[in-house]
C-alpha cells in the first residue's frame, strides 16, 4: 500500500469544508483527530445491524453485539502488540483510565510510599496522583524539565528510592511534543521494584505501539485522538498485576456471583468494566485501530518527518516566536507549541481562525509545565497524517498577518 496524501485526505470529507469563508486548515489534532469514512461507516453499521447490550441476553442480536465488542478488544491488543486481549480494559478515555489505576492500584499504597511523575504531565496524569497523595499520605515527586522541554531523566537516580511504587509519565508531551526515553524510565523503576505507567494519549495515534518492546506495566490512551470516537479509551495492564487489584467501580458486568454476604468478581478486564460499556464507541475504536494498522507506516513516518522539518523551519522564521519544545525533528511528535513575544495565544488563535486555520491556545491542561517555562499559555499547532505542506504554508502566512494586526 502506497501513501498518496491527496487520496488519503479524501477519506476525511470534513477537510473539504470552509471556516469563515476559507478552506479549513485543521491543526488541532493533539486535542481531537477526525474520523475517516471507514470508521464512521463502522459505527453506523453497528447501530443499524447489531445494537444491543453485551453479555446480557441469549438472543442473537445481543450475541452479535458481544462478538463485535470483544473483536474490538482484540483489535486494541493487535495495535499494542500484546497477545492477551483480556489485558485490555475499555474506559471512557485516558483520564478515566489513569483515575481507575490511581484508585485501584493506589488503594494498596501505604503512607510514605512514593509516586514519581514529571512536570510535563497533562493534568490527567497529575491530579489523580495528587488526590492519591491526599487520600493515602503518599509522597509525590516530580521529574524536572530540560530547557527544550524534555524530561531531565538524569535526576531519576536521586528521585527514585526503594519507597517508589510507580513512575507515571507521558509517552509524548501534549505541549512540547517531546518523546520520553522510556528505556531510561523503565530501568530506573526496575532497580527499586517499581512499576511504570505511560500516558499514551498523544503517542498512540502516530503508529502501532509495541508494548513488549517498551517494557512498561500500564498504558493508557483515548479513541478521539486515534481517529476514533469520543467517550472511549483504553487502560492496558499486565494481567499478573491487574489480577491482584481491587475493582474501581461496582455494578453489573464486573461480578460473577452476588449474595447478601458478598460477591465474586469477574476475571480479567471484566472486573474493571462495571455497567453498560460504550459499545458502539469501542467497536468504532477497534475499526480505527485496524485502519491504522493497515497503513504504510514507513512512508507515513517519512511524511511526518518532512512536515516536522518544514514546520520547525517556518516557525523559526517568525520574528519574536519561541518554540516550547525540541527544535530538531528527532525525538518529537509533529506537535508544536509556541509563544510570540507580547501576543496572547487566544488572540493569535482567534485571528488564525478567521483564516480557517484551527489551532489551540491555552495552558493545554499542563499548568505545571507552563509554570516551569514562566508562561500562562501557548499557541499549539499539531499535525496528523492527513496534513500537508500547504497547511504549514497557510499557517506561516497566517502568523505574518497575526503580527501585522497585533503589533
Amino acid at each position: 500500500m502506497s501513501f498518496d496524501i491527496t487520496e488519503f485526505r479524501a477519506q476525511f470529507p470534513i477537510l473539504g469544508s470552509e471556516v469563515n469563508g476559507c478552506r479549513l486548515r485543521y491543526l488541532d489534532n493533539a486535542s481531537t483527530t477526525f474520523m475517516p469514512t471507514a470508521v464512521l461507516a463502522s459505527m453506523v453499521e453497528f447501530e443499524n445491524s447489531s445494537r444491543a447490550n453485551v453479555s446480557r441476553a441469549g438472543h442473537s442480536l445481543a450475541s452479535k453485539a458481544t462478538d463485535a465488542y470483544e473483536q474490538a478488544r482484540s483489535s486494541v491488543a493487535r495495535y499494542l502488540n500484546i497477545e492477551n486481549a483480556e489485558e485490555v480494559i475499555f474506559t471512557p478515555g485516558t483520564t478515566a483510565a489513569i483515575n481507575l489505576l490511581a484508585y485501584s492500584f493506589g488503594s494498596t499504597f501505604q503512607p510514605g510510599d512514593e509516586v514519581v511523575v514529571s512536570l510535563a504531565e497533562h493534568h490527567s496524569n497529575f491530579v489523580p496522583w495528587q488526590l492519591l497523595r491526599d487520600r493515602r499520605g503518599v509522597h509525590l515527586k516530580t521529574i524536572p524539565l530540560l530547557a527544550d522541554g524534555c524530561l531531565d531523566l538524569e535526576t531519576l537516580d536521586s528521585l527514585v528510592t526503594d519507597r517508589c511504587k510507580l513512575i507515571a509519565v507521558t509517552h509524548a508531551s501534549n505541549v512540547t511534543g517531546a518523546i520520553t526515553d522510556v528505556d531510561h524510565v523503565v530501568a530506573a523503576a526496575r532497580r527499586v521494584g517499581a512499576q511504570v505507567l505511560l500516558d499514551g494519549a498523544q503517542a498512540a495515534a502516530h503508529g502501532p505501539v509495541d508494548l513488549p518492546a517498551l517494557g512498561v506495566d500500564y498504558y493508557a490512551f483515548s479513541g478521539h485522538k486515534c481517529f476514533g470516537p469520543t467517550g472511549i479509551g483504553v487502560l492496558w495492564g499486565r494481567q499478573s498485576l491487574m489480577g491482584e487489584l481491587p475493582p474501581f467501580m461496582g455494578g453489573g458486568g464486573m461480578v460473577e456471583r452476588v449474595t447478601l454476604e458478598g460477591n465474586h468478581y469477574a476475571q480479567g478486564a471484566g472486573c474493571f468494566e462495571a455497567g453498560t460499556p460504550p459499545i458502539a464507541q469501542a467497536v468504532s475504536l477497534g475499526a480505527a485501530l485496524e485502519w491504522l494498522l493497515a497503513l504504510p507506516w514507513k512512508e507515513i513516518r517519512a511524511h511526518e518527518r518532512r512536515l516536522t522539518r518544514k514546520m520547525l523551519h517556518s516557525l523559526q522564521t517568525i520574528p519574536g516566536l519561541r518554540i516550547i519544545g525540541p527544535c530538531t525533528e528527532e525525538g518529537r511528535l509533529p506537535l508544536f507549541s509556541f509563544d510570540i513575544d507580547g501576543m496572547h495565544p487566544h488572540d493569535i488563535c482567534h485571528i488564525l481562525d478567521q483564516q480557517g486555520i484551527a489551532l489551540r491556545g491555552g495552558h493545554h491542561c499542563a499548568q505545571p509545565l507552563m509554570d516551569a517555562f514562566d508562561l500562562m499559555a501557548t499557541s499549539r499547532a499539531s499535525l496528523s497524517i492527513f496534513n500537508d505542506e500547504a497547511d504549514i504554508d497557510a499557517l506561516a502566512e497566517g502568523l505574518k498577518q497575526v503580527i501585522e494586526v497585533l503589533s
